[in-house]
Parts: structure tokens; C-alpha cells; sequence
């Protein structure tokens, strides 16, 4: 491993102002492009990011046998006899990185290549739960050796399908996992869902709402039900749209700072659950102002505490954690107990390192409560990222108005952010 060279955060001496194109959703991206290799001709995904989720993502196909070129931002799926009929022979690995998106949605489709697939990861992604996906598979009648990562998938070139009952409450990709392969097994896929409420359901949403893109017939009219009958799944263009969850942190750069950031491209109707970030940053006081140039935020003079459940929306939680510690009143984060299982424990994770500048946090079963606090970076003491997207950008929040915050590993953002210092140094600079 290379050495790891701590980032100082820029401090933003004026409110921070400009404009900023951020990269596509990955969620919308890894989507598309397991969809694509499952369709029935070639297909190609327009604006997917250069992140490392999306390469992971085309690696996984590409060890399934999938023909993939990727050209910038666009990647083409070559024709291919794989899973449009007949069984892509593969002794392929996938590496999983930390992706939950590529440990979660390829399993299901590696069941109908032909051949040992074996899946591993990050050292964090073997800790990440995973076993609801795997036992679902079992009873839809794939063989797994293993129940989390590293584990072997024999692949028989085919699933029976039909139906199943999980235990989403740790994950909507369980769900989602199922349903975007589901429609190429024999009997299509049932899957009932049975326990705790499922997290981030607008997630299972987008899932649907890709799936009737391409042809697929879902019926979601049963609460905690989804059925997808079997056939073809339509190959198409895919066009990406940006990830709402990274721009929530160049618009929070705003509320913290009392600037104005305007994020190009924003889509008038999405089903992104980053897109909650503008009621959250509406009730810390600031102005949100839809526009052609794209969705601007307004930061006020001063930042009021929020409460807020983002149990639908539970990746914002790192960026309206920093936001709230900064606040001048206290703040509750409700809804998000199921992100322990993230990247990192990010409740903890967060308490820990809000804690170590002065903080005052509470661990709640299910969040956080932040209170107003004089937050000071302590000599030596590194803002540590976990090897966490969102907490590395969590730092760089607090970095703007907080002298001295040094994060120890902001290459992490690389998942979803590709080039995160150079922007968000450029956008700091753009306000002075």
C-alpha cells in the first residue's frame, strides 16, 4: 500500500459561491449497467462517472464474459451470447471493492452465466451484510459456497426463479438485487419482504422505474412485494443523470458558509433520494431557488439545528451531520440505525470525529443529536475518513470553517467523486 498523505482541508475566508457540474449518479449508473449486459441487444450507458464504483462495476461484468468498452463517460455493451440466450462461460473473479451496489446486484446475475464465479472485496465489504441475498438465491436454486465475501458462485447458466422472503431491513439493494436479474429467470422473481421497515425505499423506487424503462413488467401495488415477470429486458440508451448525494455537499458548502452554489443539471423529477437535501438545508434556514442554470442554495447568516429523518435518504447523513455541527441551535438525525453497515459504522464514525473537534454528540440507537459547540482541529489529530466516501467530504465541510482540519485519506472520495480535492478546492477559490 502507498504511503497516505494527509489533505488539509481549504478554509473558505468568504461565504463560498459558484457553480458546479458534479458526476453522475452511481446508483442510476451501476443500474444501468448491469441491465445492460442483461438485455437483449447491445446497449451503452451515456454519463456514467469515472469513479471507482463504475469500474468495479464493468470489471464484474467483464469476469461474467460481458463485452464492455468504456470511452469517457460512455460505456458500450457489445452484443453477446451470454445472457441473451445462451450461457457465458466464465471462471471469472469479481472484485467487489467496497461497492455494496457490485457485491449486491452482480450475484444474481452471475447465476446465469455458466461456470465458478467467485466474489470478493474490500477488507470492510467482508463485514458488510450480505446473506440476505445469498440465502435468497440458495432458495431460487443457485449454489453458493459462503454466506458473505469471499464466497464462489457456480453458475448453471440459468435460474428457476420464482418466489422468496428476505429480511430487507439492512439494505434496500437486497431488494434491488433481486429484481434487476429478476426477469431473466424462468419463472420471473416474487420477492416479499419481511421484517423492520425497508431503508431507502426511493431506491427500490429507481430500481422499479428502470426496470418498466426497458420493458420489464414490475408489480409493486403489494406494500413489501415485488413481482417481476420473465422475458427480455429491452436494450436502450442510458443517460445518467447527476448524483444527488454528491451534490448535496457542494450545496451544504453553501448553507455552512452563507454563500451560494449553484449544481448544473439538476433533473425536475428524479428518484434519487439525495434530492431530500433541499428540504433539510430549507430548514437550517436556507434558500433553495430552482432555476435554468441549475438548483442554487442560499445560506443564511446564521444556521438553525435541524431534526430530521432520513431513514429514505440515509447517505445524506454524513454531509447534514456536518452541517448540524456547525448549527446554532441542536440538531437530531432520526432513521439511519442501518448505516452501521455502510463503508463504515458512520454513526460512530461521525460521533467520533465531530467528538474530537469539540463537539457535543450523542449516539442514538437509530442517529444522532448534535449541539451547538465552538469546534477547534487539535494538533496532530487527524479528521480520519475510514476509508469513506462520505465521511472524507463530511470533513472537507467542516474544514471551511474550521481552521487547521486535516483529512487522512480524501483519495477515498475516488468511489463517487473523481477529482474531489481539485473541485472542491476550485469551488473555495471561487469565492474569494
Amino acid at each position: 500500500m502507498g504511503l497516505v498523505i494527509a489533505w488539509p482541508a481549504p478554509l473558505a475566508p468568504n461565504p463560498v459561491r459558484g457553480r458546479v457540474a458534479v458526476p453522475g449518479s452511481k446508483s442510476v449508473t451501476n443500474r444501468a449497467l448491469l441491465l445492460a449486459a442483461l438485455s437483449d441487444g447491445p446497449a451503452a450507458v451515456s454519463g456514467a462517472p469515472a469513479t471507482r464504483d463504475t469500474a468495479l462495476m464493468v470489471g464484474a461484468l467483464r469476469a461474467l464474459g460481458v463485452p464492455v468498452r468504456v470511452n469517457g463517460e460512455r460505456v458500450e455493451i457489445g452484443a453477446h451470447d451470454g445472457f441473451h440466450g445462451g450461457a457465458t462461460e466464465t471462471t471469472g473473479t469479481v472484485d467487489c471493492g467496497l461497492a455494496g451496489t457490485v457485491m449486491r446486484f452482480v450475484p444474481p446475475a452471475a447465476a446465469l452465466a455458466t461456470g465458478p464465479v467467485h466474489f470478493d472485496g474490500d477488507q470492510r465489504a467482508r463485514e458488510r451484510p450480505l446473506g440476505a441475498v445469498l440465502d435468497a438465491l440458495r432458495v431460487l436454486g443457485a449454489r453458493i459456497d459462503g454466506n458473505s465475501l469471499p464466497f464462489t458462485l457456480h453458475g448453471t447458466g440459468g435460474l428457476p426463479g420464482g418466489e422468496v422472503v428476505i429480511d430487507a431491513s439492512a439494505s434496500s439493494q437486497f431488494v434491488s438485487g433481486l429484481l434487476l436479474s429478476g426477469a431473466r429467470y424462468d419463472k420471473g422473481i416474487t420477492v416479499h419482504h419481511d421484517g423492520k421497515p425497508v431503508p431507502s425505499l426511493p431506491h427500490i423506487e429507481m430500481t422499479v422505474a428502470m426496470l418498466r424503462t426497458a420493458n420489464v413488467e414490475v408489480d409493486d401495488a403489494d406494500p413489501n412485494t415485488w413481482r417481476v415477470a420473465p422475458g427480455q429486458i429491452t436494450a436502450r440508451e442510458w443517460t445518467v443523470e447527476p448524483d444527488l448525494s454528491n451534490a448535496a455537499v457542494f450545496l451544504a458548502a453553501a448553507a455552512i458558509t452563507g454563500g451560494a452554489v449553484t449544481v448544473a443539471g439538476w433533473p425536475a423529477d428524479s428518484t434519487q433520494p439525495g434530492a431530500e437535501i433541499l428540504s433539510v438545508l430549507a430548514q437550517a434556514g436556507c434558500t433553495v431557488e430552482p432555476g435554468p442554470a441549475g438548483m442554487t442554495v442560499h445560506g443564511p447568516d446564521e444556521l438553525a439545528g435541524v431534526d430530521v429523518d432520513l431513514h429514505d435518504a440515509s447517505e445524506l447523513t454524513p454531509t447534514v451531520a456536518a452541517v448540524a455541527a456547525l448549527a446554532c441551535g441542536p440538531s437530531r438525525i432520526r432513521g439511519v440505525a442501518h448505516i452501521r453497515g455502510h463503508e463504515t459504522d458512520r454513526i460512530t464514525a461521525l460521533a467520533t470525529e465531530i467528538t474530537a473537534l469539540g463537539g457535543d454528540v450523542t449516539e442514538t440507537p437509530d442517529g444522532l443529536e448534535i449541539r451547538p459547540a465552538r469546534l477547534c482541529a487539535q494538533q496532530d489529530r487527524l479528521w480520519r475518513s475510514y476509508a469513506d466516501h462520505r465521511m472524507a467530504t463530511a470533513g472537507a465541510l467542516v474544514g471551511l470553517v474550521v481552521p487547521g482540519v486535516m483529512i487522512d485519506d480524501v483519495a477515498c472520495t475516488d468511489k463517487t467523486i473523481p477529482d474531489f480535492p481539485d473541485r472542491w478546492s476550485a469551488l473555495v477559490q471561487a469565492g474569494r
